[in-house]
């Protein structure tokens, strides 16, 4: 007889894992039941942005692959499907559907868990007001574009200064917008330090963005019809005609917390190696519902991003068809932009070395994306942590302009490979005028680092 795998999750660690276990066993032998409580499948989430903001055409753009090519490959994805309940010893889930009403038990021999992140919507009056639009699906993203073409206003608020504040604000300042930004953080982009946090800050102001720090938003005020038209924190209010909340995302483990499964100091559901939840040897889980390990300060952490969810996607795919792959952890690598403004960074923050109780130096130097005598040569900003007595990498922060953020992946391989600062100013990278200077900006950190830890002693 042939097994079930059930997955709960039809996004992108979810129909992963589907599709990489169904390229492993045939119908024959293992029967793939997927449930997505959403309209869409297979979505680049990232991608909401710059639709928005008219740099990605259509919302099918977005669409990897749709319900009817999963299921032309024998995997029944039953979409606007809502799993409500996990019956761990009856290997069985309860499943809505959210367009009939009904209920039903299906029964499960593995099972895959891919419920993903939740967006943080703080319990402020006004929050749920008409023109108040948080950006997590390709649902969330029609329903704001369609707002934003039924509001003859021009004035937006952004709350939140992460990933998503800031695509969202370089995305209505597209559409033509006065664009407001309200962060509770000392500086924008709390994912770097405050020094180099400073320097967005500085860049979306010369945008035209204007960017409030240290603003906590007390309540969306409302108008006589109902509609949001302004946002208050504990010091002014700022006029609002459409309201985009980014405030970040909590892991969405309400199902697996009530089915009794292990989830982490972050919320996230935690998993060895393999991607199975611990404890549990036929559930896996993956994507922004888990926590991963991070390999620079060896804690568990919370980091959702469609590239880990992938792979955790097609490392339970694997071990769920028989083969074997396993996730080692992450160094916490992102890029984003603004406008024209590349932000970067990888490893630990100065806050996340204290932490953890690690001893570093930090080095900060300016450098350009070319050789400064070749033409579109680009500033840039490289900021890097190294562990104090032993010169290990801790971290590395970019901002700059065309050609800085990618530069922070050799930050990360350095980071993966646990390489000490000096031993990555050997490393032979790529040179010719129109692409680095004779030392690359990362390397020219690297050498200043060096110095540092032997000054340091």
């Amino acid at each position: 007889m042939s097994e079930r795998l059930v997955v709960i999750g039809g996004d992108a660690a979810g129909m992963s894992a589907a599709s990489q276990a169904r390229r492993l066993k045939g119908p024959g032998e293992l029967e793939i039941v997927a449930f997505e409580r959403g309209h869409f499948s297979s979505y680049s989430a990232c991608g909401i942005p710059y639709w928005v903001g008219g740099d990605v055409a259509t919302r099918g753009e977005l669409i990897a692959r749709s319900p009817e090519e999963h299921r032309a490959r024998d995997i029944d994805l039953r979409m606007r499907t809502e799993v409500t309940a996990i019956d761990v010893p009856g290997r069985r889930v309860l499943a809505r559907d959210l367009e009939a009403g009904t209920e039903s038990w299906t029964g499960f021999d593995k099972l895959v868990i891919a419920t993903g992140a939740r967006p943080r919507r703080p319990a402020l009056p006004g929050i749920d007001a008409p023109g108040v639009h948080g950006v997590q699906t390709l649902d969330d993203g029609q329903a704001l574009l369609d707002s934003l073409a039924g509001t003859p206003g021009r004035r937006a608020v952004v709350v939140g200064a992460g990933y998503i504040g800031v695509e969202m604000a370089e995305a209505l300042l597209n559409r033509g917008y006065e664009v407001t930004v309200l962060t509770r953080g000392e500086q924008p982009m709390a994912t770097l330090d405050p020094d180099m946090g400073r320097l967005v800050h500085r860049a979306m102001d010369g945008l035209g963005i204007t960017t409030v720090a240290s603003a906590e938003v007390t309540k969306i005020l409302t108008g006589a019809d109902g509609r949001v038209r302004a946002v208050a924190t504990d010091a002014a209010e700022y006029p609002a005609d459409v309201v985009v909340l980014g405030m970040g995302v909590v892991p969405e483990t309400s199902l697996a917390r009530a089915a009794g499964l292990p989830v982490g100091t972050s919320g996230g559901l935690l998993t060895d190696l393999a991607m199975r939840v611990r404890g549990h040897e036929n559930i896996w889980a993956g994507g922004d519902c888990v926590e991963v390990l991070d390999l620079v300060s060896n804690r568990d952490r919370h980091v959702p991003l469609g590239t880990h969810a992938n792979k955790h996607g097609q490392v339970i795919g694997a071990n769920v068809g028989g083969d074997y792959a396993t996730f080692p952890g992450v160094v916490g690598t992102a890029v984003s932009k603004v406008c024209y403004l590349e932000i970067a960074r990888t490893g630990l923050r100065e806050k996340d070395a204290r932490e953890v109780g690690l001893r570093y130096v930090t080095v900060t130097v300016e450098s350009t994306s070319r050789a400064g005598y070749y033409p579109g040569a680009a500033p840039m900003t490289v900021k890097m942590l190294a562990e104090r007595r032993t010169g290990r990498l801790l971290g590395v922060q970019i901002v700059g302009r065309e050609g800085a953020a990618k530069r922070v992946d050799i930050a990360a391989v350095a980071l993966t490979a646990g390489m000490s600062v000096e031993a990555m100013t050997a490393l032979d990278l790529g040179y010719a005028p129109p692409f680095s200077p004779v030392w690359d900006p990362v390397l020219i950190a690297a050498r200043k680092a060096t110095a540092a830890v032997r000054a340091a002693g």
